[in-house]
């Protein structure tokens, strides 16, 4: 793997430094929406390791809401990315041990073990492959906040968007561009696809574009099998100013050519031999005998 070169970003198209200016989270969120005509919010997730944080956190943002009952993370950031919501997640209300996994709340026991069996091929291997998932350090993580994007007073430490494989493509690339690293590798878990995810996006400092979880359909976390794609907070800004300026170079949207805002319609590289007019009013098969 190429490593981040040390003296900052680099546009590797250009071979000169890549100007990041200092956005904030709103006009991030405004640029990822209208460029890659995102489904929905992208969601910042910011992990929160003291009383202190939590209590900056929630007076950041008074309309900070509570799930009532225990539900999975995913849940928690489905309130964030269709709702707009702004969510305090804490351990007394995560449901999936996966997750508590994940963030340091839980050991792998032999429950946790047995949950992952219907993926392995014995117990020792489910077990081994659980003790491979990025974690926080046990007992360290206080609470959890997830706010859409835009809605974020601090870069979050994650920024988490659901996408589809065109937008995926163009995140990677300009991700690729503007940390001047290529290739860029990815990492599919055994289940927690987002939780751990988000764990591994954060120490590794790379963006991830990876499967959802089993059972995300129907348990109401995604609607059209859509990939996650993870962008270490550390870089969005980059990867955002990255998108802007391959925008104006070639002065049409980010997915799509210029004036026409169907995705696709970018098809052979704008090749002019594919194009449709009007025929005949007459079938050319009715003069036939």
């Amino acid at each position: 793997m190429c490593a981040a070169r040390q003296d900052g970003p680099v546009c590797e198209a250009e071979e000169r430094p890549l100007v990041v200016p200092d956005y904030d989270c709103a006009f991030m969120e405004r640029t990822l929406m209208d460029e890659l005509r995102l489904y929905h919010h992208p969601v910042g997730v910011t992990f929160l390791f003291s009383d202190e944080e939590v209590a900056d956190f929630c007076r950041e943002h008074p309309d900070w809401l509570a799930p009532v009952r225990p539900t999975t993370f995913c849940q928690w950031e489905v309130a964030a990315r269709m709702q707009g919501k702004v969510v305090l997640g804490t351990l007394d209300k995560l449901y999936c041990t996966n997750a508590q996994v994940s963030f340091g709340w839980r050991e792998i026991d032999d429950n946790e073990v047995r949950s992952q069996l219907k993926y392995c091929r014995s117990a020792a291997q489910a077990r081994r492959f659980l003790a491979s998932k990025p974690r926080l350090e046990p007992g360290s993580l206080r609470a959890i906040g997830l706010a859409p994007l835009g809605a974020c007073h601090h870069v979050p430490h994650v920024v988490h968007m659901l996408t589809d494989s065109l937008q995926a493509y163009h995140l990677a690339v300009d991700f690729m561009a503007a940390t001047d690293m290529h290739p860029l590798p990815t990492q599919i878990l055994m289940s927690s696809s987002s939780c751990g995810g988000s764990v591994h996006c954060w120490q590794s400092g790379l963006m991830n574009f990876t499967t959802p979880c089993s059972g995300a359909y129907n348990s109401g976390k995604i609607e059209r099998g859509e990939a996650n794609v993870l962008i270490p907070g550390r870089h969005v800004r980059a990867l955002v100013a990255r998108l802007l300026e391959r925008v104006r170079a070639s002065g049409s949207p980010s997915v799509v050519r210029p004036g026409d805002f169907f995705p696709g319609a970018d098809i052979c590289k704008n090749c002019p031999l594919i194009i449709f007019k009007k025929g005949d009013k007459t079938c050319p098969d009715c003069h036939k005998a």
